[in-house]
């Protein structure tokens, strides 16, 4: 086997002794990745435990949620029925109302620089 560049260091080439270098680093920096990867994955097995835990809270209020939701479209059904005469009324008085606030809002803008 013949010496490349620069031979003689223990029958080495240049070039095998920076590979060997160069698959040291390599070796180091891949364990250093395998151990922060090893640190993420036990984050995320605490982040997941700690969002199981709440479950049980989330299936509890779903619950309420559902039972408050039929009381309160029970009630607005029995509301509206006995609000649709009363409703009838307050549209026409209203749209007097509306009127008379907009002929105030017109003077807001003499103030305003232009």
């Amino acid at each position: 086997m013949a010496d490349g560049a620069g031979g003689g260091n223990g029958g080495k080439s240049y070039f095998e002794q920076q590979r060997e270098a160069l698959v040291g680093e390599i070796a180091v920096s891949l364990e250093s990745v395998l151990q922060n990867i090893n640190r993420l994955n036990r984050s995320l097995e605490g982040v997941i435990a700690v969002g199981n835990e709440f479950g049980s809270v989330e299936a509890l209020w779903s619950q309420f949620e559902n039972v408050m939701g039929a009381q309160t479209a029970a009630q607005g059904q029995g509301q509206s029925q006995g609000q649709a005469g009363s409703a009838q009324k307050r549209d026409g008085s209203g749209e007097e109302g509306e009127g008379e606030g907009e002929g105030e809002g017109e003077g807001d803008d003499d103030g305003v620089e232009g």
